[in-house]
């Protein structure tokens, strides 16, 4: 019943900042999958007889790999696998299962934000029992085996049916198919107002909620319109499918431009949001009013105790270092933590796991707390609906009031993508061999206060995370942040992160590309991005 199969090593199995993300063309090639599932098992140890939780974000060749990893999973010595059903978990509540159930890890099928379909991205990352992403020394591990595996082990059984909820034998592993959304809806509930909220939905507040053809509609569905009372159609494009319907699931103000600009038209909704592909990023937008990311989590942290979950204040505040230090003024004026860690959540689990940090965020439309040990779309916006329902403001009058008291931090990235992946290090390359003459020099009216390639020392472990991205500091608290994003699949994205902050409230209404004009054209100077890569404007400025 358990069959050995021979195999050969890819060589290109090296998992970035979220697990291992490629084309499906790629991941459907002989023994693929099957490769890096079986280098995950060999990885680790102790789990004979433990609980694996499996599940995805929906997207085309999902269902083929969740069956896969079941059978592998029984042939390696798991004792039990939960999956969602029809193969459904979104990234955060996949993380709460492997918590709540006390489970030994976690497979989550998913890559993230990117699109899907029969060419377009597939991924597999494995959690660790805290429910967070693997850190390194895992993945360094993963990789290490997927260099020289020469077999695979696998159950010879049937496929099963994901449909059917229900406890399943497959080769004398238990496999229990659950409903995906219940446990996840169930944790919201403890964390947030419902009451308020519905009070505040039921006063005439409309709410667009856009789950971009990917894993968040059930849980939309059932979070916003049953249990809130939103009226139906408050959810759009709720249905997972396996090309997330066409759309980027990645909900930012290009690929979720129709919600935006419903939200600003004179009789759209009030309050907008979007989650991606597996759930855990999100976009808040008020009428009149784009939240950044950094200043969500600066506002969420500035009123967490509006949500019962947080009533007794937060212990401290963590941040990516490329997202805006406008969560920095909070936690000052708070007197609590603040973390600046490098890019990728998995840098958070330490810092929640050890109750040094409450609420966690990025730039890149992630934003989270110690609940889980992922960012979690949903939980951003019931939050912000939490903070409506108590200060009994709109999202503008939240915004506008909070840059009042803490001083406006604009910012903005501009993401080259696709770029030539030997033109993008070589970019990263010189300007890390000027970063020792950057200090003192005058780009116009800005001046280099400081220039380095950051390090990140966890302070829980002790250890040392290196070339995290270049940072050219100007005088006044201005900087330019340039970095290799880790999640795409093909090329290299060039991420140029911009930032000024403006205490004055008089100066807080200017347009945000406009107040950053001189920093922009500073960075793509020290950096000879044009030249080097051929670019003359951003694939997508957030």
């Amino acid at each position: 019943m358990i069959k050995t199969v021979k195999t050969a090593p890819y060589q290109d199995q090296k998992p970035g900042t979220s697990g291992l993300r490629k084309k499906v063309p790629v991941f459907s090639q002989e023994n693929y999958a099957e490769n890096f599932i079986q280098s995950i098992f060999d990885s680790l140890e102790g789990f004979q007889g433990k609980t694996l939780v499996i599940g995805g974000d929906g997207r085309y060749y999902n269902r083929e790999v969740i069956q896969k990893a079941i059978k592998m999973a029984a042939a390696a010595g798991f004792g039990k696998v939960m999956v969602g059903q029809g193969g459904i978990l979104s990234t955060p509540a996949a993380s709460n299962i492997i918590r709540k159930y006390k489970a030994f890890g976690g497979i989550v099928l998913s890559a993230s934000h990117n699109p899907g379909g029969p060419t377009e991205d597939f991924g597999i990352k494995y959690n660790i029992g805290n429910g967070g992403p693997a850190p390194e020394k895992i993945t360094d591990a993963i990789f290490a085996r997927t260099k020289v595996i020469d077999a695979y082990r696998i159950a010879d059984v049937p496929d099963l049916n994901l449909d059917q909820l229900g406890s399943f034998d497959v080769a004398g592993m238990t496999v229990e198919v659950i409903d995906p959304v219940a446990d996840y809806a169930e944790l919201m509930e403890q964390l947030f107002d419902f009451g308020a909220i519905r009070t505040l939905l039921a006063g005439g507040v409309r709410i667009a909620i856009d789950s971009m053809g990917a894993v968040t509609g059930p849980y939309a569905k059932e979070i916003f319109e049953k249990r809130l009372g939103a009226p139906e159609g408050s959810v759009r494009n709720f249905t997972p499918l396996p090309d997330f319907g066409g759309h980027h699931p990645d909900p930012n103000l290009v690929h979720a431009k129709d919600l935006y600009d419903d939200v600003m038209s004179a009789d759209g909704p009030d309050f907008g949001a979007a989650s991606d592909g597996d759930g855990d990023r999100n976009m808040i937008v008020g009428k009149g009013m784009f939240v950044t990311p950094s200043d969500s989590l600066a506002i969420i942290a500035a009123n967490a105790t509006v949500a019962p979950g947080y009533s007794k204040g937060i212990a401290g505040i963590a941040r990516s270092m490329p997202t805006s230090a406008a969560a920095d003024r909070v936690a000052e004026k708070l007197g609590i933590g603040m973390y600046e860690t490098p890019t990728g959540w998995k840098f958070f689990g330490n810092l929640l796991d050890a109750g040094k940090a409450t609420v966690c965020g990025e730039e890149s439309f992630g934003t989270g707390s110690d609940h889980v040990r992922e960012k979690d779309g949903l939980w951003a916006v019931l939050f912000w609906l939490n903070i409506m329902a108590a200060r009994k403001e709109s999202v503008a009058e939240i915004v506008t009031k909070h840059w009042a008291e803490y001083g406006r931090n604009y910012y903005s990235r501009h993401d080259y993508e696709e770029v030539d992946t030997e033109a993008a290090n070589a970019l990263v390359a010189a300007l890390r061999e000027k970063l020792a003459s950057l200090p003192g020099q005058s780009f116009g009216a800005l001046k280099v206060a400081a220039a380095d390639d950051f390090a990140y020392h966890d302070p829980v472990d002790g250890s040392v995370s290196k070339n995290q991205g270049v940072r050219v500091l100007f005088e006044g608290g201005s900087r330019v942040v340039f970095r290799l994003s880790g999640t795409g699949t093909s090329g290299a994205t060039i991420r140029v992160y911009v930032e000024r902050y403006e205490p004055d409230p008089a100066k807080h209404g200017i347009e945000t590309q406009a107040a950053l004009a001189d920093l922009i054209a500073v960075a793509n100077e020290i950096s000879e991005l044009k030249t080097r890569t051929g670019r003359d404007k951003p694939t997508v400025i957030t």
